[in-house]
């Protein structure tokens, strides 16, 4: 089902300021038993993100209408909002009078294979760096060209998801997810202040990490810091959190060579991706839903 500001329908004006300008935001929820997870949380997200665009905010209770309508008839699925900033004339002044488009639809969860969550990931690095924009960091907005590039590098579907770094070669997150690292017993995800986008899950194992007395920091990751790393996770909204279990880069002849020892080898007496915090992390994401 797809509403357009609260209509069933599936088309907007072709002068749609998202779609000329991608003048707009987004948030992913996860639906589960009809019900979309973690409400507040991705509200107060789609808010700040259109305070910060200077967007007007959708209304929380007919908001929360439409997405319970879509999501009602879903078990295991997907709840997408767009909010835009509506029609406007030709050129990239914002409108004097703002009228956002708000849509609303549901899908079906994808199928993710199931080794993904028991025995963890390969991943690769992508040769796409992400370009520093202060003014947008954070921000989930509707210009993903960055993304769309840096997901056309591979077709290998054995890989589940790219790296991507910026111009000094900090990690910064996935394609479609936020990264985190455990570095001498400290969780530590990057700093998202020049690019990136902050997803709610991020959010979420942050909470966790203070609430347990978790050492955690929000830091620059280096490559080589990465590659020395005890765990290494991906996580967004629909998947929860993915341990890697092997990283990969690009060759010129278009293989991939791990840089990461795979699942189970001990690496300086240490078992590097038998790590303990990805369950305990994902047992939280499954049983709290705020």
């Amino acid at each position: 089902m797809i509403l357009v500001n609260g209509e069933p329908q599936d088309s907007i004006s072709a002068n749609d300021r998202g779609l000329a300008y991608g003048d707009g935001v987004f948030r992913t929820l996860a639906v589960r038993d009809g019900k979309a997870q973690c409400w507040q949380r991705h509200f107060a997200k789609l808010c700040d993100d259109c305070r910060r665009l200077d967007i007007p905010s959708p209304a929380e209770p007919s908001l929360r209408a439409e997405v319970a309508q879509v999501a009602r008839d879903l078990a295991l699925g997907v709840v997408k909002i767009i909010v835009t900033r509506g029609q406007g004339e030709r050129g990239y002044a914002k409108p004097s009078q703002q009228h956002p488009t708000r849509i609303v639809m549901g899908t079906t969860m994808p199928p993710y294979p199931a080794g993904n969550f028991n025995e963890g990931i390969k991943v690769r690095l992508c040769e796409l760096r992400l370009a520093d924009q202060p003014r947008l960091a954070g921000i989930k907005h509707l210009n993903r060209l960055e993304n769309v590039l840096a997901r056309a590098e591979w077709n290998d579907s054995a890989i589940s998801e790219g790296l991507l770094l910026d111009q000094r070669d900090n990690f910064i997150e996935g394609v479609t997810s936020n990264l985190f690292i455990v570095m001498r017993g400290v969780l530590v995800t990057p700093d998202l202040g020049r690019c990136g986008v902050a997803g709610v899950t991020r959010e979420r194992i942050l909470t966790w990490a203070r609430d347990s007395a978790m050492p955690s920091e929000i830091r620059d990751i280096p490559l080589a810091e990465l590659l020395t790393a005890e765990e290494v996770m991906i996580c967004n909204s629909l998947i929860g959190v993915w341990q890697v279990r092997e990283i990969a880069t690009q060759q010129p002849d278009g293989s991939c060579v791990p840089v990461v020892r795979p699942l189970g080898v001990a690496t300086s007496g240490k078992c590097w991706a038998r790590g303990t915090l990805t369950p305990t992390i994902r047992q939280y994401l499954t049983e709290c839903h705020v």
